[in-house]
């Protein structure tokens, strides 16, 4: 499917989706955003390097402003001229993979980053 045919949302309809699907993310000027806040330098790499791999793996690249202590994720369909379901679709993996905490799984093996202010990189919704 080309880029051109895909159904690119309204503004009322970009922000029901968001609503329902992804609490954290809005929409602002043609984009569909979030903003992760991390403990420092380190984290935000380590954000920025995560979406990275899941945009390349896509083949769907978001705009990013990266900060010592947040990284903004930024979606469009710049060949649609508007936001698809591929914005959507990438946003939902981002949120998964980037919120991702082992330790609440039932029966995970993982126990997840410890409690403690030294370990923390990523500061969870």
């Amino acid at each position: 499917m080309s880029d051109a045919s895909l159904k690119t949302y309204g503004e009322e309809e970009i922000r029901a989706k968001l609503q329902a699907e992804l609490p954290h993310w809005y929409y602002e000027n043609g984009w569909i955003r979030r903003k992760y806040k991390t403990s420092g330098w380190k984290a935000s790499l380590m954000a920025v390097n995560t979406v990275g791999h899941l945009a390349e793996a896509a083949w769907h690249h978001p705009d990013l402003a990266v900060s010592y202590a947040f990284v903004v994720v930024k979606l469009t369909t710049h060949s649609a001229k508007g936001v698809t379901d591929r914005d959507f679709a990438l946003a939902r993996k981002i949120e998964a993979v980037l919120q991702w905490r082992p330790a609440e799984e039932s029966g995970g093996v993982l126990e997840g980053t410890p409690d403690d202010p030294r370990f923390k990189y990523l500061k969870y919704d």
